[in-house]
C-alpha cells in the first residue's frame, strides 16, 4: 500500500513542479470532443511548445494547494485537462481559445499566469493580446517613429536649404 501512495506523491510532486516552473497553465474541460479533436488540439499545443495532460483531480488539488494555488480546487470538477507553457505566456491562452471557437464542447475553466491565479474571463481575454513577437514589433515601431521623423525634417532642411542656396 505505501508504494501506491509514493507514486502518488511522485506524480503530485511532478504536477507541482509543472505550475511552479510554467509561465502560464490553463485549465479546461474537454467534455464532449471527439478523439480526433483533442489529438488535434495536443498537436497544435506541442507545436507550439505547450504540454497538454489529464491528470486526476485530486491530484491536482494537492499540487495546486502545496504552491498557494488553492482557487483552482473548485475548477476541478469533471474531466479536465492542463495546458503547462514554460515559455510564451499568451500562448496556450491563445491556442485553446481559438479551438474553443471552432469547438463549442471545450471550455475554459480557469488558468495561472506567472503563479497567480487567472479566472477563465481573464484567460480569454489574454488570448485577445497579440503574440510576444507581435508585442515586439510594436514595440520596435514605437521606438522607430522619433529617429524616422528626426530623419525626414533633417532631409526637409537639407532640401530646402539647396533650393535656396541655388536661387
Amino acid at each position: 500500500m505505501s508504494n501506491v501512495i509514493e507514486k502518488k506523491q511522485q506524480h503530485v510532486e511532478v504536477i507541482a513542479e509543472q505550475l511552479k516552473n510554467s509561465v502560464s497553465t490553463v485549465l479546461v474541460d474537454y467534455r464532449g470532443l471527439t478523439v480526433s479533436e483533442v489529438t488535434e488540439l495536443r498537436k497544435q499545443l506541442r507545436d507550439a511548445g505547450i504540454e497538454f495532460k489529464v491528470y486526476k483531480n485530486t491530484m491536482v488539488r494537492r499540487a495546486a494547494d502545496s504552491q498557494g494555488l488553492s482557487e483552482l480546487n473548485e475548477f476541478l470538477v469533471g474531466p479536465s485537462a492542463i495546458a503547462f507553457s514554460n515559455e510564451d505566456v499568451i500562448a496556450p491562452a491563445k491556442i485553446i481559445h481559438e479551438f474553443a471557437k471552432k469547438h463549442e464542447a471545450l471550455e475554459i475553466k480557469a488558468g495561472v499566469v506567472e503563479g497567480s491565479f487567472v479566472p477563465a474571463e481573464d484567460v480569454k481575454a489574454i488570448a485577445s493580446l497579440p503574440s510576444r513577437d507581435g508585442l515586439l514589433s510594436m514595440l520596435l515601431s514605437v521606438l522607430q517613429a522619433p529617429v524616422r521623423n528626426f530623419a525626414y525634417a533633417v532631409k526637409a532642411v537639407g532640401e530646402k536649404e539647396e533650393e535656396n542656396g541655388e536661387a
